[in-house]
């Protein structure tokens, strides 16, 4: 992954399009996500408690409508 800088375009504006990059392209949260085992029975869990998030979040906005 790369940032092309312009010429007059500063280096921490640069550096926060890279991280903005990252970020969204999830690379960072893969690396600790992976840095230990994780066991089946732990990435069903994982996987149950976000869809409850998400559900949560969509009657959330449900309610407000």
């Amino acid at each position: 992954m790369y940032v092309r800088v312009a010429e007059q375009e500063s280096i921490e504006r640069a550096l926060r399009r890279f991280k903005k990059q990252v970020q969204k392209a999830g690379i960072l949260s893969d690396y600790r996500r992976k840095k230990f085992f994780e066991s089946p029975s732990e990435r069903r869990k994982r996987k149950a408690a976000a869809a409850r998030r998400r559900q949560v979040k969509r009657s959330w906005h449900r309610d407000d409508a």
